[in-house]
C-alpha cells in the first residue's frame, strides 16, 4: 500500500484507516506492506507492527518549492523504494493507493510493474471546498480524476462518497465499491480511567462536551462555537473540550474572545490516544458538526467509547448515525440546530444513555475492522482474476486469486509480496 500518512504521522483519518485496514487484513490471511512518509529521524524506517511491514522513506533534503512539488518528491522517494524491493527478489500482485497525495508513485509502479491498481479516495478537492476555485485546487482534482481513471476498482467510504466521485469524475458505477471505515470497540473498552485527566480540562462538576479533529474549515468547529452561548445559558456547568491542530485554530480563539466563552472553552491542541480515550470517557457528548464529511471515523470512535454523539445530517456522518435510535443529528452550518440537540442531550440522562446503548451495538455489528478487511480482500481477489484474464496481465506467470497472499503496499503471492 502507498500512503502519505501512517502512524506514528498523523495528520487526518486517513493515517488510522490505513493502519487499521492494514492489520485487520493481515489477521485476513492478506500480507501487507505500507510504503509510506518517515514522521523525522526517531523513527524506524523499516519495521513489523502487528504482522504489516512498514517501509518509511525520508523525503528528499531539498527545499520544495511548493506544496505540489514536495508532494512530487515524496512519490520520487516511494519510487525508489519500491525499486530497491524489487532489486532484493520481491514480488508484488496488486497496487493499492490511497488519495491523491501517492498517486504519481502508484500509477508508476502501475505501468512499470503491469499490475493492478486498486485507489481508495478518502475525499475530493471538490467536495472539501465546494467547488474548484484555485489553480491548485484544480490541478489536486485533476490528479484526483487521474488516480482513478488509472485504477481498476475504486474504492470509498460511504453512498455519499459513491454519488460525488460519479457526479464530480463520471466515474461508472461498476467501477465503484463502497466500503465503509471500522473502529475497534476494545481498543476504548482497554481505557484505564485516570481522574487526574480529567482535572486538566474541567472542574469537578463541569460537564464535557468533546470534539476532537483537524480544526479545519469544513470540520464546523465555528458552528460549535456559535451554539456554545445558547447551550451555556441552558446548562452554564458545560466545558468545551476542543482537541487538535490546524489552520484555523486562530480563527476560533478570536471567535470565542468575541463571544465571551473563552473561560468555557479548552483548545487541547494533539492529544495522544490515552488522552482521547479518556476525554471519551469522561464526556456526556461527543460533537461532530461538520459542513464536509466523506465519513467520520471519529463519529465512530466516540460511539465504540460508548460516548452519545450529535452529527451534522451530511456526508457519511449521516449515514453512520440514525436520528434519535443511536446518536442525534442537526442541520449543517445550523448553531440554532446544533445547540437545540445538545441541550436536549445534556438535560435529559436516559437519552444519553439509551442512544450511547445502540450506538455500541451498531458499531460491533456493522463497523467491524475484521468484515471491512474481508470485504477489501473480496475486491483484491475480484480484481485479481479479471486481471489473469485480460491480454494486459501479459506473460507474467500468475497463481490463482485464492492462492495469493496479499501485502499492502503489495499483496505477495506464495513466492513473493504483493503490493497493497
Amino acid at each position: 500500500m502507498f500512503s502519505w500518512e501512517y502512524p506514528p504521522r498523523v495528520v487526518g483519518g486517513l493515517a488510522r484507516h490505513v493502519h487499521d485496514l492494514s492489520v485487520a487484513l493481515v489477521k485476513n490471511g492478506v500480507q501487507v506492506d505500507v510504503i509510506t512518509v518517515a514522521e523525522d529521524w526517531t523513527v524506524a524506517v523499516e519495521e513489523t507492527i502487528q504482522g504489516v511491514r512498514v517501509l518509511r522513506v525520508r523525503p528528499y533534503h531539498l527545499v520544495s518549492r511548493d506544496f505540489i512539488s514536495g508532494i512530487l518528491q515524496l512519490n520520487l522517494t516511494m519510487l525508489e523504494k519500491t525499486l530497491s524491493l524489487l532489486h532484493q527478489g520481491e514480488s508484488y500482485d496488486l497496487i493499492h493507493a490511497h488519495d491523491w497525495l501517492v498517486a504519481y508513485a502508484s500509477r508508476a509502479a502501475k505501468h512499470a510493474l503491469q499490475l493492478p491498481l486498486v485507489a481508495t479516495i478518502h475525499a475530493t478537492e471538490y467536495g472539501r471546498n465546494k467547488g474548484l476555485h484555485t489553480e491548485e485546487q484544480r490541478y489536486i482534482s485533476d490528479v484526483e480524476w487521474w488516480l482513478a481513471y488509472e485504477a481498476w476498482r475504486v474504492i470509498c467510504c460511504s453512498r455519499y462518497m459513491h454519488h460525488e466521485l460519479q457526479r464530480v469524475f463520471h466515474l461508472p458505477d461498476d467501477k465503484i465499491e463502497i466500503v465503509p471505515n471500522g473502529v475497534e470497540p476494545t481498543q476504548f473498552r482497554a481505557y484505564r480511567k485516570d481522574t487526574t485527566i480529567r482535572s486538566r480540562f474541567a472542574a469537578a462538576d463541569e460537564k464535557i462536551v468533546f470534539f476532537i479533529g483537524r480544526l479545519v474549515q469544513e470540520k464546523g468547529v465555528q458552528v460549535l462555537l456559535e451554539a456554545a452561548p445558547r447551550v451555556l445559558a441552558a446548562a452554564p456547568k458545560t466545558k468545551f473540550v476542543i482537541a487538535g491542530k490546524g489552520p484555523v485554530l486562530e480563527s476560533l480563539r478570536g471567535q470565542a474572545r468575541q463571544l465571551g466563552i473563552e473561560n468555557k472553552l479548552y483548545f487541547t491542541g494533539y492529544i495522544d490516544d490515552f488522552t482521547r480515550d479518556a476525554l471519551y470517557q469522561e464526556a456526556v457528548a461527543a460533537v461532530f458538526p461538520s459542513l464536509y464529511e466523506p465519513f467520520g471515523i471519529v463519529a465512530l470512535e466516540a460511539m465504540a467509547a460508548n460516548v452519545p454523539v450529535i452529527v451534522s445530517d451530511t456526508g457519511g456522518l449521516s449515514e453512520i448515525v440514525d436520528h434519535g435510535v443511536d446518536g442525534l443529528k442537526c442541520y449543517p452550518g445550523n448553531a440554532a440546530s446544533l445547540a437545540d440537540q445538545l441541550i436536549a442531550l445534556l438535560q435529559n440522562e436516559d437519552l444519553a444513555l439509551r442512544l450511547a446503548t445502540k450506538a455500541l451495538e451498531k458499531v460491533e455489528r456493522e463497523f467491524s475492522w475484521q468484515e471491512i478487511a474481508h470485504q477489501t480482500r473480496n475486491i483484491y481477489q475480484e480484481v485479481l482474476t479479471e486481471y489473469s484474464q485480460c491480454d494486459w496481465a501479459g506473460a507474467r506467470e500468475f497463481v490463482r486469486p485464492d492462492e495469493h497472499i496479499f501485502r499492502e503496499m503489495q499483496i505477495p503471492s506464495p513466492s513473493g509480496r504483493g503490493l497493497g
